[in-house]
């Protein structure tokens, strides 16, 4: 198949040849930099121990924002920054990154006036350079008119500002710095692990790395060695004998989703029973209802009964169902760490100033060992982390080429040429709730392969039907991430290049004659072994009677 001889040259390359730079991770951090790096002229090698944004970069509330709730600790200058990335990522992925509105209901007692929260607003929308609508405030009334589903027994009234969200799922938007590192010419593997590196007398770090795909052993040797390992990046220092003076304090967040509760394309916004905000986030056919706060030690962390109870018991009381949510109605959970960054031991801070910790970055870099630590940071901020990084590694005394777009939407050419093609196909461009046409989506997630997608459906009709009726993901994608995106494991698919088992429910999925037909254009051969292996990895346990 050609998806495993792509793999099989990635591997070789790693094996035989030195690169400028190797990066250990490949989550958010770990993207932007390979993209970025390759971009600049830099010959770079990235492994990721498991998939792609397998870890907390699939696990986020999809949210692109500036930042709101750190003019509360009046972080001023960080919100700044973050409008200014938002603002950026919204003019370079207009269709992946969308303006959306916050609708948010305040509740009488709240521990600040309405008028000064909606003067925050007002300085948020400044902040953010004017680039979204204004937000206005809201009286019970109004929230009753717009948003029926929204409980105001206890309303004070509320306000509606904007920030903007992704489209489609944080793992997909991961995958297009990853597609552009592999476009630049770089060395990307998914699943090889990192499990130390040294750095030798020759100047050139060794990295000690093991394919679990192909059962095999190897170094790669590079002259910069970039942790991008997130929340586990503390682990991987430890294992090269590098110190920093930063580290992670983690912070466990859950999100429940549900079938669509609002019509509206708006975030509901409330502020939970702990004072933080809770939302209710558009996700296509679904609805993403969170999130938790709660600070852990042990990675990975696991969602337990307390955190979904208290995501329900805040949702019901903050909304008119017909009745209650449950754990019936849930059709797929999403729990991640974020990584904060501290200054010191994290045995050091107390509960207050955890709470108060924010989602910034820091690189801390050892020019003499050539060695850059990423800590901490968020999608929103990824353009910056890899600006500074090409600046850090030239800064190193390793001279880039001519800097080449490293991130962005699609080619217009591309995109005309594409628009062109799909308006003689002959194939229902279905409008899908939540996800627009297929025509949209299509471009939406895959830039200027689109093209190559929309060649495959003229080839062959059939490819435009969708996998699943209950969601858009089309047999042309199948084969083109077959090909061309380094598939392993059927949860590659289902839950980082697609979502689809965010949206459709695990037992529905495991009977899917349409999901065994994408399987075994995946996996070929070892389809059925493949599917075996993650229905019984994600098989619910079953409860027994009393």
């Amino acid at each position: 198949m050609k998806g495993e001889s792509q793999r099989q040259a990635i591997r070789q390359r790693l094996k035989t040849e030195t690169f400028d730079v190797a990066v250990v991770g490949g989550g958010i951090n770990g993207a932007v930099a390979v993209a970025a790096l390759s971009a600049a002229g830099y010959k770079v090698a990235l492994v990721e121990k498991k998939d792609f944004a397998s870890s907390t970069s699939q696990e986020s509330s999809n949210l692109v924002w500036g930042g709101i709730k750190y003019l509360e600790s009046y972080e001023f200058s960080l919100v700044w920054d973050l409008c200014r990335s938002r603002n950026e990522l919204m003019r370079r992925y207009p269709h992946e990154v969308q303006e959306l509105r916050f609708f948010t209901n305040l509740e009488r007692g709240f521990r600040k006036p309405r008028i000064l929260v909606f003067l925050g607003a007002v300085l948020y929308w400044f902040m953010g350079r004017f680039k979204t609508r204004p937000p206005r405030l809201l009286s019970r009334a109004t929230i009753e008119r717009d948003e029926p589903l929204v409980s105001t027994k206890t309303s004070q009234g509320g306000l509606e500002y904007s920030d903007c969200f992704l489209k489609d799922n944080d793992a997909r938007f991961v995958f297009h710095f990853i597609r552009r590192g592999l476009r630049s010419g770089a060395a990307v593997l998914n699943y090889v692990e990192a499990r130390e590196g040294q750095r030798g007398d020759d100047g050139l770090w060794s990295v000690a790395c093991v394919d679990h795909e192909a059962k095999e052993s190897f170094a790669v040797k590079a002259r910069v060695l970039i942790n991008a390992g997130g929340p586990f990046a503390d682990r991987f220092n430890k294992a090269c004998g590098v110190t920093t003076q930063h580290q992670h304090i983690f912070s466990k967040g859950v999100h429940l989703i549900v079938p669509r509760l609002n019509e509206s394309e708006r975030v509901l916004t409330f502020f939970a029973d702990d004072g933080r905000l809770f939302f209710v986030i558009p996700m296509g056919s679904c609805s993403c209802i969170g999130t938790t706060d709660t600070r852990v030690t042990e990675l990975p962390a696991t969602v337990n009964d307390e955190d979904r109870q208290f995501i329900l018991d805040n949702i019901n009381k903050r909304l008119n169902l017909p009745k209650p949510l449950t754990m019936a109605d849930v059709i797929a959970e999403r729990c991640g760490v974020r990584p904060l960054v501290i200054k010191g031991n994290a045995g050091d801070f107390d509960q207050e100033e955890w709470i108060n910790l924010s989602r910034k970055h820091v690189l801390e870099c050892n020019h003499e060992d050539r060695h850059i630590s990423i800590f901490g940071g968020k999608l929103t901020d990824c353009l910056n982390i890899g600006r500074e990084l090409v600046d850090d590694v030239r800064d190193m005394g390793l001279t880039d080429g001519e800097a080449a777009i490293w991130y962005g939407a699609g080619d217009p050419v591309m995109e005309q040429k594409y628009r062109k093609l799909v308006a003689t196909l002959r194939w229902n461009d279905k409008e899908w709730k939540g996800e627009g046409r297929s025509s949209e989506r299509l471009w939406r997630l895959y830039g200027d392969d689109a093209l190559s997608l929309a060649e495959r459906i003229q080839a062959d009709p059939s490819l435009a039907e969708p996998v699943l009726p209950e969601a858009p993901v089309l047999f042309a994608e199948v084969a083109h991430m077959a090909d061309h995106e380094l598939i392993v494991d059927l949860e590659d698919f289902l839950r980082r290049r697609t979502r689809l088992s965010l949206v459709v429910k695990h037992e529905v999925l495991e009977q899917s004659a349409g999901l065994k037909k994408a399987a075994a254009i995946l996996f070929g051969q070892d389809a059925d072994k493949r599917w075996q292996a993650y229905f019984q990895r994600t098989a619910k346990p079953q409860k027994t009677r009393a």
